[in-house]
């Protein structure tokens, strides 16, 4: 069996931070998001898995070409015990397009599609275990969700998919689909018969419908812990909270005396926390710096960080940034690479901010 970890599309929803960054590099806890994708293919025993990478269209608007970055992020594979291999889409034309492009790497193989900015900390082994003794054309990993009109949702008659639809006005079930499919070589001439969707996209749940609709058997699995799409920012915020609530103490960095370290707090090599309270759950990076500062609970701040004379929480901050002399409290927010944030005159309240790398920010 193969992996098919899908790596493209446009990320809207993040902009301004994925003008310049794909989105499946952005850190939960300091580990960006497709890494937890790769943890659960390879600890389900797939081993050669090929990553679908976008590239920049003219047509698309906001296409960004992927390959470049998540090629210098994953390598080879090896460190995770696989083989990569990177299979690019020509433009994001939707979930069954990108799986379509994959045809040539599965060879026949039955395969994990798996979207790359889905986060399933449960992992995906007993979903592949069930596929494999039942031998179902397809299974979906379905979650029940409050809001089922914002997903593809499934209707069941036991454990048989009856019906998908993308995002109803008005659902028949909460069971979204979790963005984790098991194929089999019949979703090919099915993806092939499609058209594209009002949006100008080839839809998985219609590759999926047409699956049942020609009599092949398609199965749910259902995901009996929690799974978060990390398409929002309030979604990857959510995430990373539940991240850092799994967190297990390590300081390696330095605190002075007149500092103080609360709850489960990582501090990495060469962090530095002087005369300022950190509240974990909360991950400090390499060589970051936290001066006369109150941050967390919920902050993942990533290296060479520093934040001096401000209040951050619930945030997630990467690499480079500098926090100097925020005059309100920081929550809420996401910060690219290289942002400066610095005070210039007061002014009360507090700040929430998503701001694209290499942005600078002068409070007034």
């Amino acid at each position: 069996m193969k992996g098919v970890l899908l790596a493209g599309g446009r990320a809207t929803r993040l902009r301004p931070i994925t003008h310049t960054m794909t989105k499946h590099l952005i850190p939960l806890a300091n580990k960006p998001i497709l890494f937890y994708g790769l943890e659960a293919l390879t600890q389900a025993g797939i081993r050669d898995i090929g990553v679908v990478v976008g590239c920049q269209h003219p047509d698309f608007p906001g296409s960004i070409d992927t390959r470049r970055d998540i090629a210098q992020a994953v390598g080879d594979g090896s460190r995770w015990g696989a083989r990569a291999t990177y299979i690019e889409q020509d433009a994001p034309r939707g979930i069954a397009h990108a799986v379509l492009t994959a045809r040539d790497f599965v060879a026949g193989d039955s395969f994990v599609t798996f979207l790359g900015d889905n986060f399933l900390p449960g992992g995906i082994l007993d979903f592949v275990k069930e596929f494999e003794a039942q031998r179902p054309d397809a299974m979906i990993l379905l979650c029940r969700v409050p809001n089922p009109q914002d997903f593809g949702v499934a209707t069941l008659e036991g454990e048989r998919v009856v019906r998908l639809e993308e995002k109803p006005k008005e659902p028949q079930s909460n069971l979204a689909l979790v963005g984790v499919y098991l194929f089999n070589q019949t979703v090919f001439p099915a993806i092939e018969r499609l058209k594209p969707s009002a949006r100008g996209e080839l839809e998985i749940t219609h590759a999926i419908q047409a699956l049942i609709d020609d009599g092949l058997r398609v199965q749910a699995h259902e995901v009996r812990g929690w799974w978060k799409d990390t398409g929002t920012l309030a979604d990857l915020l959510e995430a990373n909270r539940l991240v850092l609530e799994g967190l297990e103490a390590r300081h390696e960095g330095e605190v002075d005396a007149a500092s103080q370290i609360l709850g489960r707090v990582v501090l990495e090599e060469g962090s530095k926390v002087e005369n300022s309270v950190v509240q974990g759950p909360a991950i400090i990076g390499k060589k970051s710096r936290i001066i006369n500062a109150i941050v967390g609970p919920y902050i993942s701040i990533h290296d060479n960080v520093v934040i001096e004379r401000s209040e951050v929480a619930n945030s997630i901050i990467l690499a480079g940034s500098v926090l100097r002399g925020v005059p309100q409290k920081v929550r809420d927010s996401l910060i690219g690479q290289q942002v400066v944030v610095e005070r210039d005159v007061r002014d009360p309240g507090f700040t929430q901010l998503m701001l694209g790398d290499y942005s600078r920010v002068t409070l007034r």
